[in-house]
């Protein structure tokens, strides 16, 4: 057996697993392996990759010691650094605004940086300098509360293909402006926006986040979104906003989506869309879309079931669909308009690939039933379908399982399932 005694097998190893290595460890750790051997000793200095956390940073009781103490880390290192950046990553709880920050950003814009991901602490907002916007190679671009105003001359991220801005304060024009001049965007993030009136023009996107309080929403230019997941929050002024609309809000945002693939909608997504439904042009069909995933339906609101009906019916290859429906449904017997079941959807419209049907907050209204015994009539390929009642509806399950009994099935190996969950 060869004898291994008195070799250094450490300091021997290939230059790209030793970077792997310095690469999946803490910043601080990686600093601290300069004492491994002589062939590690400021190996840390060429990482490309750097990524400063909460981690790393020692347990101090005394705030600004500890701030102090992360300013001169960092500061140090980058000074020590040898060699292009390609991702700085600066996500701590225990800093906020300072000049140091702005050195920071200043000395990695002249580092061919590709990522930039910057989330500080929850107190006096960042004001992201104007050296990140010279930063013209990045591909990933990530803010958490922060200020970004773009300089009039800003021509655009023209190789970012990831955008994702939380809760960051910049002018509603700048935001349009932004995600227009980052030609190979293909995911975009946005999220806890005010009053935001949006037009997305994004050739390539694939991946889009929305959530916040959008006065309008439009999908201009997006032929290849195949993820959409919107959340929207409503206020008394948007909502006076939405009734004095005069567009329809489905074919805005989703009539120029054709390869959509998933599409998930939260609160007041329906809500949404219904408005001005009626006075829409087209209707494309979704062939690439199989999962939908809609909360807080109102199926008091023929207006939101419509909307629902529309989805499934222009999406052929459907697989799976999952419905939320709302805790403010009245939860009344009467339904003045139930005939337009029998009158409207008559048609022959059959959901040959739906395979998993899961309906949770059920109450039980006679849309919300009628619904179910529309699926379950038109899906000859259903697995099965699970039906979760509102925690607060309880006099009405008993009748539920009676009408879910009587429903004939298209499917003969569907199978029902009822979760009751005690209150």
């Amino acid at each position: 057996m060869e004898e291994h005694t008195g070799r250094d097998l450490i300091s021997e190893l290939p230059q790209g697993i030793i970077e792997t290595i310095l690469t999946k460890l803490p910043i601080g750790d990686a600093v601290r392996t300069s004492v491994l051997s002589t062939r590690w000793r400021n190996k840390w200095a060429l990482l490309t990759h750097l990524v400063f956390n909460d981690r790393s940073a020692i347990q101090f009781h005394d705030i600004t010691a500890l701030q102090h103490i992360i300013v001169n880390f960092v500061t140090r290192f980058l000074f020590l650094h040898d060699g292009p950046i390609h991702k700085f990553s600066l996500c701590t709880s225990y800093l906020q605004s300072s000049p140091d920050i702005d050195q920071w950003l200043l000395f990695i814009s002249r580092k061919d940086v590709k990522e930039l991901i910057l989330e500080l602490g929850e107190g006096e907002w960042f004001r992201a300098p104007s050296s990140v916007f010279s930063c013209k190679n990045l591909t990933r671009l990530e803010l958490v509360r922060c200020e970004l105003d773009p300089p009039p001359n800003f021509k655009g991220f023209l190789f970012l293909k990831y955008l994702s801005l939380q809760q960051v304060l910049i002018p509603p024009d700048d935001v349009e402006r932004l995600i227009s001049s980052c030609p190979l965007l293909e995911s975009l993030t946005l999220s806890y926006f005010d009053s935001l009136e949006l037009t997305v023009r994004a050739p390539n996107l694939k991946y889009l986040i929305l959530e916040g309080e959008f006065k309008d929403l439009c999908l201009a230019n997006t032929p290849l979104l195949v993820a959409i997941s919107v959340a929207m929050y409503m206020t008394d002024d948007i909502a006076e906003h939405f009734e004095q609309s005069s567009s329809c809000n489905f074919d805005k945002l989703l009539g120029g989506v054709p390869n959509l693939e998933r599409l998930i909608g939260h609160i007041y997504f329906t809500k949404y869309l219904s408005i001005g439904n009626g006075r829409g042009r087209s209707r494309i069909t979704y062939n690439q879309l199989k999962f939908i995933e809609l909360y807080q339906v109102s199926f008091d609101d023929m207006k939101e079931v419509l909307v629902v009906l529309q989805l499934i019916m222009h999406s052929p290859n459907l697989k799976a669909l999952q419905i939320s429906g709302s805790s403010n449904t009245s939860g009344t017997m009467r339904s003045p308009d139930s005939e337009i079941w029998d009158e409207k959807f008559s048609i022959d419209c059959t959901f040959h690939k739906l395979k998993t049907v899961k309906l949770t907050d059920v109450s039980g209204v006679p849309h919300e039933m009628k619904f179910i015994k529309y699926l379950l009539e038109r899906t000859p390929g259903l697995e099965e379908m699970s039906i979760t009642p509102g925690l607060y509806v309880t006099d009405k399950r008993l009748n539920m399982l009676i009408d879910l009994v009587s429903f004939r099935r298209a499917s003969p190996q569907a199978s029902i399932v009822f979760i009751h969950e005690p209150v």
